[in-house]
């Protein structure tokens, strides 16, 4: 039996990430336990045989704080001693930190996946280049990348400077979406809209998706958007609502603070379309199940959204925060059923070719027989 020690922050897409694969990963070969942050979700996790998993409590939170950080390292390697574990998968900037510094004690092969690098969110100045070298640094202790996208393993030889010998891919995958369940929350939207995934924050650039949607509705006066997420750290939540105010968008979007996946799935599928105005992802669980569920998406050309999306084959890629060639590509797509049908089924197949989990999961798991020390 293998084991696997896990060390997150478990919000967001880490935390499905790291479910997806405990659901459907051999059992039989693979004993898997969960280090997370305290205040994290507080959902157990499973076995595919539905058995829980062990999961340890510790103050993992986003930010720095050196204190608890040290705390978290210093109880993080006790585990590893008692734990012994074969191999450790560290997911984030935060999990990557405390996995590895904790590995200087406890020697073990840490695989890290960033889910996009955490200088990226940092504009370029002082903040990033520090972000940048802490990456720089870890990556000599103990530390192998496990990118979730093509574009990710670019960063980590490029930027961070990772041998390719240290590099390995997994795409994030998802099980396919066989049954669309009834919605659980009350619509309150027309039926007909485009719809997005994503906190307003400098990441996701939503003031962007509404500058489209304002360019949009000088065609369509009726056009919508459903922004689902919106709830969870969101530091430019005021900037947002004020500025659907001042683009005179209150009847055109719908913010949904909390929206559970099944829903998500519901509103995706009945959806017109995707749209992603994100300036980087690493590679995003709304536009893979947009492609399970045969959408065009309209995004920009940023890390992970252009793994995802093949330019005038499954829908359309923009640069430099065009919010009019962006808005151009909505209306083509609402307006012409051709297209959109021809790029609903190339989303289709793309998603079975690169991202069904059921195809991808006997690759984690050789990357993990293969780098145990």
């Amino acid at each position: 039996m293998i084991k696997v020690i896990h060390v997150l922050h478990a919000v967001g897409g880490v935390d499905v990430y790291l479910r997806l694969l405990l659901a459907i990963m051999d059992h039989n070969k693979f004993e898997h336990i969960i280090i997370k942050g305290e205040n994290d979700t507080h959902e157990t996790y499973f076995r595919p045989d539905g058995k829980l998993i062990k999961v340890y409590k510790l103050p993992i939170d986003r930010e720095i704080n050196f204190i608890e950080d040290f705390k978290s390292i210093s109880q993080v390697v006790k585990i590893f001693k008692n734990e012994r574990p074969d191999i450790v998968h560290a997911h984030s900037a935060k999990g990557g930190i405390i996995a590895r510094s904790a590995s200087v004690f406890y020697k073990v092969n840490v695989l890290h996946t960033p889910h996009a690098y955490s200088y990226l969110s940092a504009d370029y100045g002082f903040k990033r280049r520090i972000f940048l070298f802490i990456e720089k640094f870890y990556k000599h202790i103990n530390s192998k990348l496990l990118a979730t996208s093509n574009s990710e393993i670019n960063r980590g030889l490029i930027d961070v400077g990772y041998k390719e010998e240290d590099v390995y891919l997994f795409n994030n995958s998802i099980l396919p979406i066989e049954e669309i369940k009834p919605l659980k929350i009350k619509k309150t939207w027309p039926d007909n809209y485009i719809c997005s995934v994503g906190r307003p924050s400098f990441q996701k650039n939503i003031e962007l998706m509404l500058d489209v949607l304002f360019e949009v509705k000088k065609q369509e006066n009726d056009i919508h958007l459903v922004l689902m997420g919106v709830g969870y750290h969101s530091p430019n939540l005021l900037n947002v609502k004020n500025l659907i105010q001042s683009l005179g968008l209150e009847n055109n979007v719908t913010l949904l603070d909390w929206t559970n996946r099944e829903d998500i799935f519901y509103i995706i599928k009945h959806s017109a379309l995707y749209i992603s105005t994100a300036r980087y992802e690493g590679l995003p669980y709304s536009v893979i199940e947009s492609l399970a569920l045969g959408k065009p998406i309209v995004a920009t050309k940023v890390d992970g959204n252009q793994d995802l999306v093949k330019h005038n084959y499954n829908g359309f890629l923009v640069e430099n925060e065009n919010a009019t060639e962006m808005s151009s590509f909505v209306l083509k797509l609402l307006n012409d059923k051709t297209l959109f049908q021809t790029f609903s089924e190339n989303s289709k197949l793309l998603f079975e070719e690169n991202f069904n989990m059921k195809n991808n999961i006997k690759d984690l798991e050789c990357i993990y027989e293969n780098n145990i020390k």
